[in-house]
This record gives C-alpha cells, structure tokens and sequence, in this order.
C-alpha cells in the first residue's frame, strides 16, 4: 500500500516538474520559492503591522512569529529526521529538473508549505476580508517547491497540513487567552 502511494507520488511529482515545464514557469517558479528575495517584503509587512497594524496588527504578528516558529521547527527538527524521506533532487538523479540548489537532504515534510500556510492561517484569522489571497499565495510557494524540482507533491501537502493545524492550535490558545483577559476587564486584548 505505502509503496503504491510513494510510486504515485513520484509519478505526480514527475508530471509537475517535467510534463507541464514551460519558460514562464521556469522564470516564476524560482522567485516565488526564493525565501532570500521575499525577506524583505515580509520584513516591510513586519513593521507595517507593528507600527500602524494598529493591536490587531501587532498581537497577528506575535501569533505569525509564534505559529510560523512552531511549523518550522516541527517540520525541520522532528518530521524531517524522523521520516528521513530523500529529497527528489537528492533521489532522482535522471531526468528531473532542478531549478534551483537541491536543498537539505531530507524532504518530508516541507517546511516552505508548513510556514507559509501557518501564516496564510492567521492573517486570515485576523484579516478575512483577503482569505482567499493568503491561500493561493501559500499554495502558489507550496507548488513551486515541487515544480523547481526540491519537494514532493505529499511533502507539500502535509507540510501545508502541519502548518494550518498548528496555527489552528495556536489561535485556539489566544481565543482562550482573549476571551480569559476579557472577563478581567483587560483592554489589551481589545482590537
């Protein structure tokens, strides 16, 4: 059974690496999965919400840092070594494209997908009015790891999984912490 699952995952992976390979991708793809070029952006959007995000923007900062933190970690320190699943670019050695450098070793389960989906979780707690923007942007970086040729499509998948499960968890937490300082009569949990 697992080993029917690992050939279709291969067989799907092939398809999105190589089958649908075409110039625009070839350029987009590996901007879209290059966390360097998107630091500073989400540095700008950073202090955007600290200093003018208002309490909303800054308690959805501290649960993204919070959220993002506990996927990566997750996803980086205890899955990947855990699961010890190879990389397609580090398994796959013929005819796979690989767009950009190969990555660590071990691929299961992609912390890209888990941050990025970890984070599209609470903006779109905090901002619902853009959901579906946050959404097809995580999905856009989730799908670009398998296309430049460095994930799996189930590493992205239950990455993306990791993430929206744990952000979940971590805004339940606050729900109960708000709703804890509420009764109080604290204002600081007040948006």
């Amino acid at each position: 059974m697992i080993e029917s699952l690992i050939t279709m995952d291969k067989a799907i992976f092939r398809f999105f690496n190589t089958t649908i390979a075409n110039p625009l991708f070839d350029w987009v793809m590996p901007i879209i999965t290059n966390q360097t070029i998107w630091a500073g952006p989400i540095v700008l959007v950073i202090l955007f919400l600290l200093i003018k995000g208002g309490r909303r923007g800054q308690i959805a900062i501290v649960i993204i840092i919070i959220s993002v933190a506990l996927a990566d970690l997750a996803s980086a320190r205890i899955l990947k070594p855990f699961f010890a699943r190879l990389r397609p670019s580090h398994e796959l050695t013929e005819g796979i494209r690989i767009l950009m450098g190969k990555g660590g070793l071990y691929g299961f389960v992609s912390s890209h997908s888990a941050n990025v989906f970890a984070a599209a979780v609470v903006f779109r707690y905090f901002y619902p009015q853009h959901k579906s923007k946050y959404f097809i942007a995580a999905s856009l970086v989730a799908f670009s790891r398998v296309y430049v040729g460095v994930h799996y499509p189930a590493d992205i998948i239950f990455g993306g999984l990791l993430g929206y499960g744990l952000a979940w968890a971590v805004l339940s937490l606050w729900v109960i912490i708000k709703m804890r300082e509420l009764k109080r009569g604290a204002q600081w949990v007040v948006y």
